[in-house]
């Protein structure tokens, strides 16, 4: 599988927290400083999970509010590989 079709399938399968259709958060803690992760290492989050909503409830803004609230990005790329093996 390329890297185009493993991003659509991740995509596809809904935003991690709400199910929601999902665009792709690349984590900041699988790469150095101001580089993006390798695109096999995305996560699948709805807007507002990911860059729109409100402090705590959105990935960026509030990250460490964000991880009590739902769950770290480690955590969040180790369930989205676990869907992506069935």
């Amino acid at each position: 599988m390329n890297v185009n079709e493993y991003k659509n399938r991740v995509a596809a399968l809904g935003c991690l927290i709400c199910a929601a259709p999902a665009e792709l958060h690349h984590p900041r803690f699988a790469c150095g400083m101001s580089q993006r992760a390798n695109d096999f290492l995305v996560i699948g989050l709805c807007p507002s999970h990911h860059r729109q909503g409100a402090f705590g409830h959105c990935v960026h803004n509030g990250y460490q509010e964000f991880c009590k609230n739902y769950m770290s990005e480690q955590d969040m790329l180790a369930e989205t590989i676990k869907r992506m093996m069935k």
